[in-house]
């Protein structure tokens, strides 16, 4: 959306979608990326990192911002919005989980259609098989890979997420028969094409964030979320702000205020903070 505005925006807290976004195609923080996401900090604007990654697989990017031990760094949201963890107590403040009996449907549903399907913790996936396509998201964020034999008991308990890695026409085929049978249930959207994600109804990175800034009493329009992908929808929509990247989903920058000028292989939160927060 073009903006003739000049002035600074009233931001007092920003989130940070990860992949595609605040991370290059390297998986990396640009140096000025970096610096500018700290430069917000020190001006008193709370950072909060955003993911569809569980905790652990965010940490080290945590670590690379170096702004955790500040009050203004201490929040992160975690598996698309199913946990607010505050990291100096080490504790979630928020948190919601999918029943087992949706979990164990979604299973026989992939089960059906020849696809893999998991959950995890903070350190480990639990699939219920072992192929390439299931351990891709370990892969892709470092944690252990366990394949259940008992799956559908492990499923009993809840989780916040399920996750299914498939080929991208094989998602596509997919996902509208889920989300159907799903329907005013559960969520059901892609983190990226080859990943179909069900989470809580209700249950979205927006939704987390404004839970957060009601704890930190801050105004829903003082609040900032830069996205990307589809899992990003209710950041983008529900934040006072919402901006979508250069790169990022057609019909996500159609929902946004702004769109970045440049891309994340270029600087393009960097240059966004530059001239409308700092």
């Amino acid at each position: 959306m073009e903006n003739t505005q000049t002035s600074k925006l009233p931001v007092k807290l920003i989130a940070f979608d990860l992949d595609d976004t605040l991370l290059n195609d390297k998986t990396d923080i640009s140096p000025k990326t970096l610096k500018a996401v700290q430069s917000c900090s020190k001006k008193g604007i709370y950072i909060v990192l955003c993911s569809g990654r569980v905790e652990n697989a965010i940490l080290p990017y945590v670590r690379k911002l170096d702004i955790a031990g500040s009050e203004f760094g201490r929040y992160i949201i975690a598996i698309n919005g199913a946990e607010i963890f505050d990291l100096h107590t080490r504790l979630p403040i928020f948190e919601k989980k999918l029943d087992g009996k949706i979990l164990k449907e979604v299973h026989s549903y992939c089960s059906s259609f020849d696809l893999g399907c998991h959950v995890c913790d903070s350190d480990t996936v639990y699939a219920d098989r072992d192929t390439s396509w299931t351990r891709k998201d370990s892969q892709m964020c470092g944690l252990k890979f366990l394949k259940v034999e008992d799956f559908d008991s492990f499923m009993e308990k809840g989780h916040p997420k399920m996750l299914i890695p498939a080929p991208e026409e094989k998602i596509a085929e997919f996902m509208p028969f889920l989300k159907e049978k799903l329907k005013g249930r559960a969520e059901v959207f892609t983190s990226k094409p080859y990943f179909l994600e069900v989470m809580p109804l209700g249950c979205g990175k927006g939704q987390s964030i404004l839970e957060l800034a009601k704890i930190l009493n801050i105004p829903k329009e003082n609040t900032m979320g830069f996205g990307d992908s589809f899992n990003d929808e209710s950041m983008i929509r529900l934040t006072g702000y919402g901006i979508a990247m250069k790169n990022g989903a057609k019909e996500i920058q159609s929902i946004a205020k702004f769109v970045t000028e440049f891309d994340n292989n270029n600087d393009g939160i960097a240059a966004f903070l530059e001239k409308w927060v700092l």
